[in-house]
């Protein structure tokens, strides 16, 4: 198998990982576990997987500023918001918002505070993706009985928390280890106390195999997997081409849902889904997409 064939096969599997982290996350928000916990499951796995990494390996000063303000933005803030919104909408709205969104955020992020103006693909595939948001907004509120709530709102929170750490990292040089070794020990760290003393808890209510797949997908495949796994495909293929793979997952995921979950499915979630990966895929073409002006 040749590097190329590789970096294909490793980036389709960080698109499966990615598409099922929508769909694990949408199980825990509908299970007997609350936010908080599935929160601490998450980080609490994680930073117990990566500290022998950063102890043997790549042992960094974590508790620098601008590691904890990525923790805080990227960690602590990315989850609450994403995984209440778990627990109050469907996945399938999810794979519009999430990471539909996130190219979009990125690329206004960039402008406004890294000095990269966008070009002309991305600025089309933005749009594509604020129509897919927007087809899914108006078949809210047109259908009875259904509505554009705080958990689509939490969506798009998480998203724009994902951009401003993804602008942060680009800016301040971090790399892929260390950004998910400080996401992991210092959201861990700063989160876990809080949770232990004050925040509520239902784990007590939760199956073990509830528990296990949260803490299996999130604590490990959704972050130390995929990272890897995600890496690895940008050297073989470039960041392009693994981009616009990435645009696989709106339509993976949200159709994965709908069958998984039994959530409502109508023409124009389908049409979204299909603009929202368009979107992402010409937000990830080969033409450059912006000019790069870090200062």
């Amino acid at each position: 198998m040749t590097n190329h064939n590789k970096g294909l096969l490793a980036g389709l599997m960080a698109v499966l990982i990615w598409s099922g982290f929508i769909l694990a996350s949408r199980a825990g928000g509908v299970s007997e576990l609350n936010t908080f916990d599935v929160i601490a499951i998450r980080y609490g796995t994680c930073a117990t997987l990566v500290l022998p990494i950063w102890w043997l390996w790549h042992r960094f000063p974590f508790w620098q500023r601008r590691y904890v303000l990525l923790a805080m933005i990227g960690g602590i803030a990315y989850a609450l918001t994403t995984f209440f919104g778990f627990q109050q909408a469907p996945a399938s709205h999810a794979a519009i918002l999430l990471p539909g969104l996130m190219p979009v955020f990125i690329g206004l992020a960039a402008w406004l505070f890294a000095h990269e103006r966008p070009m002309a693909m991305q600025l089309a595939g933005m749009a594509l993706v604020v129509l897919a948001v927007m087809i899914l907004i108006v078949d809210l509120v047109l259908t009875p009985g259904f509505s554009f709530g705080l958990g689509h709102l939490a969506f798009m929170a998480g998203a724009l928390c994902w951009a401003l750490m993804t602008v942060l990292v680009k800016r301040w040089q971090i790399s892929p280890w260390e950004t998910t070794i400080t996401l992991a020990v210092v959201t861990a760290a700063i989160y876990l106390p809080v949770y232990v003393v004050g925040l509520p808890k239902s784990l007590h209510l939760a199956s073990a195999s509830e528990i296990l797949l949260q803490a299996v997908y999130q604590g490990f495949l959704a972050t130390i997997v995929q990272m890897v796994l995600f890496v690895y495909a940008v050297r073989q293929l470039g960041a392009s081409q693994m981009g616009s793979l990435m645009a696989l997952v709106p339509v993976l995921a949200g159709l994965a849902a709908i069958p998984l979950f039994g959530e409502p499915a109508s023409v124009a979630l389908i049409v979204a889904l299909v603009l929202g990966s368009g979107g992402v895929w010409l937000a990830n073409t080969k033409i450059p997409m912006m000019k790069r002006r870090w200062q």
